[in-house]
């Protein structure tokens, strides 16, 4: 089996791209925003949309159930066994949309109850929870045709529409702002564009694939189907809901609207750096499925290593960055007014995001090789604890508690489980996971890491032309080890991971859980 590596290249550039024009877009969108609308009813936003973002729970994940036998089907030309799945995974979103509407219907209501939200903002936050939770409902049915294009790795497509609707939400948003418009403007223009987006994805969905709909394509075996697979990713749906959705909820509901601006300033630092390392890891996937139907044991181990490597060439720069120019970044971004209170969340944030991004190519390599059930159950128990330990710890000390609530029980899970886990796996030396493959990332931050400091003692960045500066010349400076790193073939040289007498081990232990999902 081989893979087109145009194919791979077109689909993670263009993940890339659409990524970094959501970053930039949200950089300078927010900001505007922020100033604008004021803190309360900008944490009014946030509150609204991270509540009815608990919606994605319905999606039960079917949306993996698409991807997977979409593919699978439109490699073996099976062409009614895809209208039998297209048509029951759409009547099924169908149903789930109904339910979220009437969900949606009835809490509206009662959202000034739920939350701590000033009467001044009483009328505002229902029309707000109606109009988010209506596109989101709406949103259910559409979603199967954008798992269709991903089943037929048409990625580009849906980033190419991605970039189209973030570019044109912030021309809209920005001349609504100006003329006048409040936060249910914004946020129309908000839940309308990705509407009109996943209309899109429909057109390229039947442009791409002869499907048809109809009653008669409804199969219960087809939907059977659907509901075996989905029960893993539902876990882990929950998990990463409760892992990293829940904070604003909890802020809201124990603190104010308003803390949850600050709150989130440092949290969505965190989350960029998260979405780039994101971007790129998702090719591990099918890189180890290959390597597993090739029994190809090292390749795995390589895999794991240098793509963990790679992960950590993009984390460990950022990390020294944000914990040396973090004060700077909020200030040029949001203002001086926010430093106090966001820059200490973003540091207790940022350390254990960074050991999950550097280990992004081991969660990977766990569903490559369908031997991710143990950890769906370790990242849900991680949840239900980040949620417990938040709500305990957000009264006493506010936001810096929910901020260490949700830091303690992913730094444990990264620290006590997935390195023995992957290790234990795959038959790697802890030591070798270890320093093989963050060792070299963390010693080409050491120059960047000095330049950052010396810079610091000439001078302190307070806006973007200053810092601009020298993120550039941080960014210069590690380049150059970088660049070395890569001329000379060092960055993906791991040497040899196992014996013949291992490796037959070890192949027997990953095809026992060849079937696990």
């Amino acid at each position: 089996m081989k893979f087109d590596k145009r194919q791979i290249l077109k689909n993670v550039g263009s993940s890339w791209f659409a990524l970094g024009v959501n970053v930039v877009v949200g950089i300078f969108l927010s900001p505007y925003i922020l100033h604008r609308l004021g803190d309360n009813a900008f944490g009014l936003w946030i509150l609204i949309f991270s509540a009815t973002g608990y919606y994605g729970l319905f999606d039960l994940g079917i949306r993996s159930s698409i991807i997977r036998y979409v593919a699978k089907y439109s490699a073996t030309g099976e062409q009614e066994e895809l209208n039998r799945l297209v048509n029951s995974a759409l009547f099924s979103y169908s149903g789930i949309g109904i339910l979220a509407m009437a969900i949606t219907v009835v809490t509206s209501f009662y959202v000034t109850a739920i939350f701590r939200i000033q009467p001044e903002f009483a009328a505002d936050a229902r029309w707000l929870f109606l109009m988010v939770g209506t596109s989101v409902a709406l949103g259910f049915p559409l979603a199967a045709f954008g798992g269709v294009l991903e089943g037929l790795q048409r990625f580009f497509i849906l980033n190419f529409c991605s970039v189209a609707s973030t570019l044109m939400r912030a021309v809209l948003i920005v001349l609504a702002l100006r003329h006048g418009g409040g936060l249910l403007t914004v946020a129309f223009i908000t839940v309308s564009l990705p509407l009109l987006t996943g209309l899109i994805n429909v057109a390229a969905a039947f442009r791409s694939l002869p499907l048809q709909l109809g009653a008669r394509y409804l199969s219960r075996s087809s939907m059977a189907r659907i509901a075996s697979y989905s029960g893993t990713t539902f876990l882990i749906i929950v998990a990463q809901r409760l892992r990293f959705k829940t904070d604003a909820v909890v802020i809201g509901a124990f603190v104010s609207a308003a803390a949850i601006t600050y709150f989130t300033i440092g949290s969505r630092l965190v989350d960029y750096s998260s979405d780039v390392v994101s971007s790129l890891a998702q090719i591990f996937v099918p890189m180890t499925s290959q390597s597993q139907a090739q029994k190809d044991i090292e390749g795995l181990r390589k895999i794991v290593l240098v793509g963990n490597r790679a992960c950590a060439f993009i984390a460990f720069p950022i990390t020294a960055i944000l914990t040396i120019l973090g004060k700077s970044v909020i200030e040029a971004w949001v203002g001086p007014k926010y430093v106090a209170a966001s820059y200490p969340i973003l540091l207790v944030l940022l350390y254990p995001t960074t050991l999950m991004l550097v280990q992004s190519a081991s969660g990977r390599t766990l569903w490559g090789l369908a031997k991710h059930q143990t950890w769906a159950w370790v990242v849900l128990a991680e949840g239900v604890a980040n949620v417990i330990l938040s709500v305990i710890l957000v009264r006493p000390y506010g936001i810096m508690g929910d901020a260490i609530g949700t830091a303690i029980p992913l730094l444990c899970s990264m620290v006590f489980f997935l390195p023995g886990h992957v290790c234990r796996l795959l038959g790697i030396k802890l030591r070798t996971y270890i320093f093989g493959a963050l060792g070299m990332p963390l010693v080409l931050c050491l120059p960047l890491i000095s330049a950052l400091l010396l810079m610091r003692r000439w001078f302190i960045p307070h806006g973007l032309r200053q810092l601009l500066i020298q993120l550039a010349i941080a960014a210069a400076v590690y380049g150059v080890g970088l660049g070395w790193a890569f001329w000379s073939r060092r960055a993906w040289d791991v040497g040899q991971l196992g014996t013949n007498q291992e490796d037959e081990l070890t192949l027997a232990m990953v095809d026992t859980s060849q079937e696990e999902v």
